[in-house]
């Protein structure tokens, strides 16, 4: 049973914000599986879950949540290094440089997307998910 359909991320802009993911998705091999004027969705391979980009639908701004976070697994220490660099390019906030954490239960790093979204990318060395 598929417990978790989708994840959304809200957006002020939704232009930029797709350019913005579409880079940083884009080494995880996401690719967007639909968009219209007020929402994009993306979907990563081997997995059913998406991730959805949205306008909020009551026409107010986004604003993003604290304590809400978007985790994602990487494939390497080295694409999580990769993301990260690629984020704060993209004029991301830092909220954690890459390196292990919890005493080493997982290599990750933080971040925040143009909206102020709190982003993680982590990776484990036996392929565990959180």
């Amino acid at each position: 049973m598929k417990l978790i359909s989708h994840v959304t991320l809200g957006t002020n802009d939704l232009l930029l914000a797709t350019k913005y993911y579409d880079k940083i998705l884009g080494l995880l091999e996401a690719k967007q599986l639909a968009k219209t004027e007020n929402v994009v969705f993306y979907q990563f391979p081997n997995s059913t879950t998406k991730l959805a980009i949205s306008r909020p639908y009551d026409g107010q701004l986004a604003s993003n949540g604290n304590g809400t976070m978007l985790a994602l697994t990487a494939g390497s220490k080295e694409c999580v290094t990769e993301i990260y660099k690629l984020a704060i390019s993209l004029n991301s906030k830092c909220e954690g440089e890459p390196g292990p954490r919890n005493n080493g239960a997982y290599f990750g790093a933080y971040f925040r997307d143009l909206d102020g979204n709190k982003i993680a990318v982590f990776h484990r060395e036996n392929g565990a998910g959180a």
